[in-house]
Order: structure tokens, then sequence, then C-alpha cells
């Protein structure tokens, strides 16, 4: 089972012949789920005293499983936040797999956690974060504003155990840690406040659903003085899922600095964005949070799963997430940069590898292009919405999500010509629910989605 021999070799060639044909589709199949039933009739029981054999096991992933997977890097695959990356990420995926690479420890991974290091470089310096900032590649933004946070209320903590409570509270610390975060912000925050057991303070949006400087001043203000104590951190996002908007980091940074609180930037999809020259203004005061997140796997291009997670003081973070155990020991060395120092988890896949490699492959101004081409595309997009009369802009994009009303439309009717598309191949987009009422929503991340994409699919609107 472990050794390279005659079968190894052979199911390897098939792997890799798989691999190359999957990449070769332009596009590749859009594909649609099957039912439990469906999918037990295809397959059958798979996991088998004997086993099916390398040939039979790859050919019901080939036949049945993979196609029952919508495929999120189709040009039409317009929900959710979509998947691109290049062909180079997707090839080095392989490479990290085929290596057994522990990716949580310099002793163990020094090239690859160089290499990473590198990229993180990259994303903090656009985001004009000092020389000495720096994290690691997690899973996903939940893991990586869970990990911010985390950090977040050890710094608090430790502050409060120096400081003293100011004499508004017992010396035991707050009745409740809580901290801010604004109405668009992700379903993500709610999940971590119920792993934190701290409570979510959910201040009130501007006329355009961000979260400002002002905003965040009355939600602080409003609260008793016990639970305003308990605050240790604000949650900026910059680039919704939902609509893309990006909250006044300005602002927010202000208000939060002047009062001592941890600011953390969920950028998981937008902040891909600085790359772009054209919308790099719309991030004005990112340079002054204390962490971010932006996931390489959304709109930079790499394959799931990867999330940056950036602190602007590391050291912080190791602080708070360290493990401490007699055998690790050996990896606590000055000039060590563990991973796994700085975020939830120990063991760790080098997964932003893929995202390194197809940087150092293209280099970055093919990132700028490609974010662009996005951007345009959007635009675009938000122009063909605006000429059809039976349909109706729901704000202006401020990145490359375009939300919309079919007029004269119930949820049933989006849901019906959601299906519709699917089923035919056509193109994946679901319906949203905003404020009670149903829409439809584009979120366009890859550059080989084209206007006539967007046109083409809402022409499919007008009956």
């Amino acid at each position: 089972m472990h050794r390279y021999d005659a079968q190894t070799a052979e199911l390897a060639s098939a792997v890799l012949a798989y691999a190359q044909e999957r990449m070769r589709f332009d596009p590749a199949p859009l594909d649609a789920p099957m039912s439990p039933a469906e999918l037990a009739a295809a397959v059958g029981e798979t996991v088998t005293p004997d086993g099916l054999g390398g040939a039979e096991a790859l050919r019901l992933y080939d036949e049945v499983l993979a196609r029952a997977c919508i495929s999120t890097d189709h040009p039409r695959y317009l929900s959710f936040i979509p998947a691109a990356p290049t062909r180079a990420a997707v090839l080095f995926d392989l490479v990290v797999g085929a290596s057994s690479i522990y990716g949580g420890s310099w002793l163990e991974g020094a090239g690859a956690v160089f290499a990473e290091n590198q990229a993180l470089r990259w994303l903090a310096d656009l985001a004009g974060m000092p020389a000495s900032a720096g994290g690691v590649f997690v899973p996903g933004g939940t893991v990586g504003n869970l990990s911010a946070l985390v950090t977040a209320r050890d710094v608090a903590r430790r502050a409060w155990a120096r400081d003293g409570p100011g004499g508004t509270v017992g010396a035991a610390g707050p009745p409740r840690w809580s901290f801010v975060c604004g109405q668009e912000a992700h379903s993500s925050l709610a999940e971590a406040a119920r792993v934190m057991d701290v409570d979510v303070v959910v201040a009130a949006s501007d006329g355009r659903g961000r979260l400002t400087g002002a905003t965040l001043a009355d939600a602080l203000d409003g609260l008793p003085a016990e639970r305003r104590a308990g605050v240790f951190a604000v949650v900026a996002t910059a680039g919704t899922t939902q609509f893309g908007l990006i909250d006044d980091l300005r602002g927010v940074t202000e208000v939060a600095g002047a009062r001592g609180l941890w600011v953390h930037a969920d950028g998981a999809y937008g902040l891909a964005a600085l790359a772009a020259p054209s919308v790099r203004h719309r991030f004005d005061g990112l340079e002054r949070v204390d962490s971010l997140i932006v996931d390489p796997h959304k709109w930079l291009f790499a394959p799931f799963d990867a999330c940056a997670l950036v602190y602007r003081e590391p050291q912080l973070a190791r602080v708070a997430h360290t493990q401490q155990a007699g055998y690790l020991s050996v990896l606590d060395t000055p000039e060590a940069w563990n991973p796994s120092d700085y975020a939830i988890g120990l063991s760790r896949r080098a997964r932003g590898l893929p995202f390194w490699f197809s940087l150092a492959v293209h280099g970055t101004r093919a990132y700028t292009e490609a974010i662009e081409r996005a951007l345009a595309t959007a635009a675009a997009c938000a122009d063909q919405v605006r000429s059809r009369p039976y349909l109706e802009l729901v704000g202006e994009p401020e990145l490359s999500v375009v939300v919309f009303r079919r007029i004269g439309w119930t949820a049933d009717d989006y849901h019906a010509w959601s299906g519709r598309l699917l089923r035919a191949g056509f193109a994946f987009v679901t319906p949203t629910v905003h404020r009670g009422e149903t829409l439809a929503r584009f979120a366009i991340v890859s550059p080989l989605t084209t206007a006539k994409d967007t046109a083409e699919i809402l022409d499919t609107l007008r009956a």
C-alpha cells in the first residue's frame, strides 16, 4: 500500500492524465448536484474490505462523483463567491499533496514557510502594514476571523490584568466580553462569538449599508458602562459577501484607536482588490488595522482552501496561540517562525504554497490585470442591468458584486429561473435575500467571465 510499485505507477499516470484533461476544459462542465438516492444507486458502496482498485475508484469519481459537483471555476458560476484558480496554482497543489510537508513549524517545513511568508509579505505591503507584520495561511475566513478575535481578546485580558478595571467592574474582568461589527458583517463572526462565548454588538449601518466611524461611536456610547468596558475589538468588513460593500475603514480605525480597541478587517473576498489601482482608494484606513484576512481561494486565483491572516504585531498572536507541550519545546527557538503559533490549530498543510507558486510564476502585475478585468466586467454588467427596463439595480457596485431585481418577480420566480439555468448547464446563479426581498446577485471574480456572459444571462430574465 505504501510502496511505489507497478500498480502505483499505473494509477499515478491515470490520475495525472485526469488532472490534465480537467485543466484542458475551456470551460469546465458546469455540472449539477445529485440526490443521495441517485448517488447511492450510481456508485454503491466504495469503502470495502478488499478495495475497489485504483482504476475503478477513479472511474467512479470521474463518471459519477465529480459530475455531481458544480464547477466553481466555470465563468458563469456567479453564485456565492466563486473560485478561479490559475493552472499554475492547481498544478502546484498536486506537488504539495505529493510532498508530505508539515507546514506548522519552521523545523519541519522551513522552505515551505519561507515561500508562504513571501506571499504574505506581498499582501501585507498592499495593505500598507509595517515590515514587522506577518501571519499564517489558515483554511478559510471563518478560522481566520476566529483566530484574530482570540488574539484580540487575549490582548484585552492581559491589559485588564496589567492595568486594572479602572473602578468600573470587578478585577476578575468584565461580566461579558464582546466585539462590535456592522449589520452586513459575515455570518462567520456570529459563529466565532458562539465558539468564544462572547457577545456581538451589531452597530447600525449608514444609508449605504456600511459601518462608519459615526455609527461605531454611537453603538459604543449607547452601551451601559459595564458592557462597554468588555468590548475588546471591532470588526470592519472590506468587501461584504452580499453587496461587496467596504466599511468606512478610516473612520472605524480612528474611533476604535481613540478607545484602545483592536480593529480586525474581514476582507476574505474584497481585499484582493488592493491589487487593483482603480479601487485601491476605497480601502483608505486599512493600514491602521491590527489584523486582516483575505482568501486567495476567492479572488486571488488559488485553489481551496487558503485564507491569509496577517497581524500588525504577530508576536501578540504568538502569545495567544502557541501550544505548550514537552514534545513541542524543540520548536521554540528565537529564529523560528512556526505558522501554528499564529492561529487556531497545530496540524497544518502548507496551503499557501499554491498561491505563492502562482505569484512566482505569473508575477504580481498579472494579478492586477486579472482583478481589473473582473471589476470592468462588473461595471459593464451594472450598465447592462440599467439598460434593461425589466431589471433594476439595487445599489451601485463598489467591487465586483452586482445585485438587482427582476421587476414583478416573486421568490418562487427567482428560484425557478436559477434552477432552469443550472439544469441546462448554462449558468449557476442563486438568488439572495436582502431585507426580506428576494433578489438576483452576480459575484464576478474570474477574469474569464465576460460582459457577453453577463448579458446572455440577463437576457434569460426577459420572459
